[in-house]
């Protein structure tokens, strides 16, 4: 077919045919045309109409159930926090080797300024073992409370000791201290003393102890001050009894 020139097919969706007797305009036979714009059959006069070009169904294609996508994402939120719960309670409730009632692990560690020091050599006085690091923001703001509670509580017993659980050195330990106004023993932690203290799953960690020895309360995580001051008046009130090291834990060394 050369340019301009029009093809004789009529284009899908334009052919007709007569309903009455089903002759098409397909072989060129013109249509008898009563009226402009209605076309009528030269073989019997009927109307003619437009045969439809067939279209085949589109397929659709098959979307997720909704439904199974919402049990999914809550099958899925429910097997996470399963798994943090357990985590999480597996870690803080670890008992603390003894409990409360129960002898305090021994231990023995450096201070900052070389020297050793003892948990058994501090019987007699209500002990609050704090443990803690210096990257430890809600440590940060404890220490002051610690600090004004040894003041104000040091005449009457209590001797508040920092066990230091980080890798950061000796040097920023002891400017960490000295910037806080540390005026309790900084004591250079090992990872032996927590686990006797069931892991130390949180930080700050406190536990305090009693004139004779004995784990009277702990405190895990940052509380509030009257809180702290609550266990320390616990342990002051408790009576020093026999030093009796032999019931006591085994000591820790440091080495």
């Amino acid at each position: 077919m050369l340019m301009g020139e029009k093809s004789n097919e009529p284009p899908i969706g334009s052919a007709q045919s007569c309903m009455k007797c089903g002759a098409a305009l397909i072989d060129g036979k013109p249509a008898v045309t009563a009226e402009p714009g209605k076309p009528a059959c030269d073989a019997c006069g009927a109307a003619l109409v437009p045969v439809q070009a067939v279209v085949p169904p589109q397929v659709q294609p098959r979307g997720r159930n909704p439904l199974a996508l919402v049990v999914v994402a809550i099958v899925a939120a429910a097997m996470l926090y399963f798994a943090l719960h357990t985590t999480r309670r597996s870690a803080t409730d670890r008992p603390v080797t003894g409990g409360y009632g129960m002898t305090a692990p021994d231990f023995t560690l450096e201070t900052l300024d070389g020297k050793n020091l003892s948990l058994s050599q501090l019987r007699g006085k209500a002990v609050l073992v704090n443990f803690w690091a210096t990257w430890c923001d809600p440590c940060k703001i404890e220490t002051p409370w610690l600090v004004q509670l040894q003041n104000e509580y040091g005449s009457q017993g209590l001797q508040v000791v920092g066990v230091a659980m980080d890798d950061s050195g000796k040097d920023e330990i002891a400017k960490f201290a000295q910037e806080m106004g540390v005026n309790y023993p900084v004591l250079l932690g090992k990872e032996a003393v927590g686990d006797a203290y069931g892991g130390v799953p949180a930080l700050p960690e406190s536990f305090f102890v009693g004139r004779d020895g004995k784990i009277v309360d702990r405190i895990i995580g940052l509380k509030g001050r009257s809180e702290i001051e609550d266990s320390v008046k616990k342990a002051l009130s408790t009576q020093a009894g026999e030093s009796t090291p032999a019931t006591a834990h085994a000591l820790i060394d440091p080495k």
